[in-house]
């Protein structure tokens, strides 16, 4: 498999204020990787770097094996970006607008693919319409149309769920997951992290600049969070049991356990029964990726 976008050590400073420290990555082809951190983790300025925006203080960006630097031509045709502002010319249509871009990268003839993407992103019946006219939801769809009307191979998604409605959450993700399959590189910032749990292949999170992990979403939720049992029993829950628990509620019956595996649970409620304990209620729930995302960035204060 060969590498879609390469960072190596990128470094970025504005005056004494450090955005990114070091931070090396290698997203493969065909993945759908995510990019997550609080505000300010520098992934919007890393997102710029690749983009040819902004240049890195030290370290170097590829992508398809193109430096954006050196070869910024190849770089710029072999990717598309929807960033997270609204950016547009109040002047065309939304067919105009399309065709403009496909115009930058020197595409004639594009209106095959410009409906296809019209059609796919639900804006069809606004092929027509002037950009200022449509609304913030309709708008970010046409951001979406532009990153990928010259078929950029990689794809950068900079949070282009924000604020928008669930219809258009769905038709987007939809649309990218069925770009995804046919072989396109997927990159997402996000901050609503069950998009990532459920799209991203693998993970890495930043954090004032820097990368503090990288991993495939089961081993950063099987690593960092654990599985939860939480009973409401009729008197206090065994001493042997004690050492396994997370959360109590003595005055209610209620405690939270850890669990290594699911298997765990059979043994739990066997020592509750040998205690002649009833178990009045009793919940599983599974670790998310929010529960993993607050473990480490709050555990890994500078």
């Amino acid at each position: 498999m060969s590498v879609a976008l390469e960072l190596c050590s990128v470094s970025k400073y504005f005056g004494n204020f450090r955005s990114l420290h070091n931070v090396s990555l290698q997203v493969q082809e065909g993945e759908f990787f995510a990019l997550l951190g609080p505000n300010g983790a520098g992934k919007t300025t890393l997102i710029n770097i690749v983009a040819g925006l902004s240049r890195a203080t030290s370290g170097s960006a590829s992508i398809m094996g193109h430096d954006v630097v050196t070869n910024f031509r190849d770089a710029r045709r072999s990717i598309g970006i929807v960033p997270q502002e609204l950016v547009f010319d109040p002047f065309f249509s939304v067919r105009e607008t399309l065709r403009f871009q496909s115009g930058y990268f020197g595409i004639k003839k594009n209106d095959d693919w410009i409906d296809e993407l019209l059609a796919s992103l639900a804006l069809a019946d606004k092929a027509d319409s002037n950009m200022r006219t449509l609304s913030g939801g309709m708008k970010r769809r046409v951001m979406v149309a532009q990153a990928l009307v010259h078929k950029p191979p990689v794809i950068i998604l900079d949070e282009p769920t924000a604020g928008v409605d669930v219809e258009l959450r769905q038709t987007l993700w939809k649309f990218i997951a069925g770009l995804n399959q046919k072989g396109h590189t997927i990159v997402l910032t996000t901050h609503y992290l069950e998009e990532a749990e459920t799209l991203c292949n693998r993970i890495a999170m930043l954090k004032k600049g820097e990368v503090l992990t990288v991993d495939t979403t089961p081993n950063l939720l099987k690593k960092h969070a654990s599985q939860t049992l939480t009973l409401q029993l009729n008197g206090v829950l065994p001493e042997n049991l004690q050492s396994l628990v997370l959360k109590s509620e003595p005055s209610q019956g209620k405690y939270t356990l850890a669990l290594q595996s699911p298997a765990d649970i059979e043994g739990i409620l066997a020592r509750c029964r040998k205690d002649q304990l009833d178990v009045l209620d009793c919940a599983i729930e599974k670790p998310d990726l929010e529960e993993v995302f607050v473990q480490l960035m709050s555990g890994s204060e500078q």
